[in-house]
């Protein structure tokens, strides 16, 4: 199992805990950004700079994936592919998307987007607070146990 991460938009807070967890069950761990990341030495943290441009990132996610792979992304529509190619796919709150629930969380993502796009006024996503990342460790922490790594 590769651990993916789509590292344009992941919260240093999340990265920090995927280091650490890279080096703690020694998975490697692959953070595709669109521009250089900074990341520790590690034989198991790898980097991979993508060219600019709408969907890039993901495009070279999905084609890298296998089934079982997990996907680190708050990109609900890539999460889709992610599923819909036998992967798991986990956003820096802790929400594992799966099978059984990525349809519901896209039609809500999809039904925000054409709210925003007939002129309503929503809000995007509170700020990643300390809840959220315990959260996300958590569910890392489980996933990565029952999927042996």
């Amino acid at each position: 199992m590769i651990v993916w991460v789509d590292a344009d938009a992941c919260p240093g807070p999340i990265k920090e805990i995927l280091f650490r967890a890279a080096e703690r069950v020694q998975i490697e761990t692959v953070f595709v950004a669109n521009h250089a990341l900074r990341v520790p030495k590690s034989q198991f943290v790898k980097t991979l700079q993508v060219g600019a441009g709408f969907d890039v990132a993901d495009a070279r996610i999905v084609s890298g994936l296998k089934p079982g792979d997990l996907v680190i992304t708050a990109d609900v529509p890539l999460a889709a592919q992610v599923v819909g190619a036998k992967g798991f796919a986990l956003n820096p709150r802790g929400t594992l998307y799966t099978a059984n629930n990525v349809q519901d969380h896209l039609a809500r993502r999809n039904f925000m987007e054409s709210l925003r796009s007939a002129g309503e006024l929503t809000r995007g996503p509170p700020a990643l607070n300390r809840t959220d990342i315990q959260a996300f460790a958590n569910e890392l922490d489980k996933f990565l146990t029952r999927h042996g790594a």
